[in-house]
């Protein structure tokens, strides 16, 4: 009987020995994962000073964009902006006037040929007085439907001998046509800014002077030729000495115009002499514009 206790005794102490070496390798089994995540987190030697370099050449770059600033004072360098692109130089306006008959259409084409944009005001007035315009029907109802033609538009040869006889007629008239043939100039001027850079624009405008619209311009041509030449010419038109004294009344003196221009073309010459002269003409003013 005292041997069985023993036996059972030996048994019962077997059993606890077991179990506490089963816990013990348990508790070693978790030490180890744990040293080896652990181990796992921490870089290796060679790593570490890779990691370091890293680290190291950060900050110097860092310094050195400091530097770059102004001063070396921290604050952003100042931005340095692109020249922005020149505007170009603004198109000389050019007006050119004088009596009638004195060339002043073979001075334009002149200009014409040599790549200079052009204006004519007479032409402009062709406009102006067409079929429906304002100043038609102004014209119309100042003057009379009898001024108009089987197209509606203004008869200007018979409605010339009614304003010419009469200066009353002739500037009322002239305050009804001359500020659209104006505000078609300004918009044409405008256009030729607009399409290219030319360094002039020439218009042609026979009574300048006489509308006191030549401060507009920046430079006045006036062409010019002896009273003989020009009522030889007038009367090669067909027109009577009558017309063409009344015509020549209308329009300031030659000599006022000339003492007022900045350039005379004389073309009492050959074409050659007159060519000769716009030439220059042409050359100052393009000196001018690009001064």
């Amino acid at each position: 009987m005292g041997a069985m206790k023993r036996k059972g005794a030996t048994r019962t102490t077997a059993r606890k020995a077991g179990k506490a070496a089963k816990g013990k390798a348990v508790r070693a089994s978790a030490a180890g994962r744990v040293r080896k995540r652990a181990k796992a987190a921490i870089p290796a030697k060679g790593q570490r000073g890779k990691a370091s370099a890293a680290a190291k050449a950060k900050r110097e770059r860092a310094a050195t964009a400091g530097k770059g600033r102004a001063g070396g004072t921290g604050q952003p360098a100042p931005r340095i902006q692109a020249p922005s692109a020149k505007p170009a130089p603004r198109m000389l306006r050019i007006a050119l006037t004088g009596g009638i008959a004195t060339g002043k259409s073979y001075v334009l084409q002149q200009f014409r040929q040599r790549g200079v944009p052009c204006l004519d005001a007479d032409l402009l007035a062709h406009g102006v007085i067409a079929a429906g315009t304002e100043a038609t029907i102004a014209i119309a109802g100042r003057f009379g439907r009898e001024m108009l033609g089987p197209d509606g538009a203004v008869d200007r040869r018979r409605l010339g001998q009614v304003v010419f006889a009469d200066q009353s007629a002739r500037r009322e008239l002239e305050a009804i046509v001359h500020p659209a043939i104006f505000r078609a100039i300004t918009a044409g001027l405008h256009a030729f800014e607009m399409i290219g850079h030319y360094p002039m624009g020439v218009v042609d405008i026979p009574l300048l002077y006489e509308t006191g619209r030549h401060t507009d311009f920046d430079q006045v041509i006036v062409t010019t030729c002896a009273p003989a030449v020009q009522m030889a010419r007038l009367l090669e038109r067909g027109m009577s000495p009558l017309q063409a004294q009344q015509r020549l009344a209308a329009q300031w003196p030659a000599a006022e115009k000339t003492a007022r221009a900045d350039i005379v073309i004389a073309t009492d010459g050959s074409f050659a002499d007159t060519d000769r002269q716009v030439e220059r003409a042409y050359n100052a003013l393009r000196s001018r514009s690009h001064g």
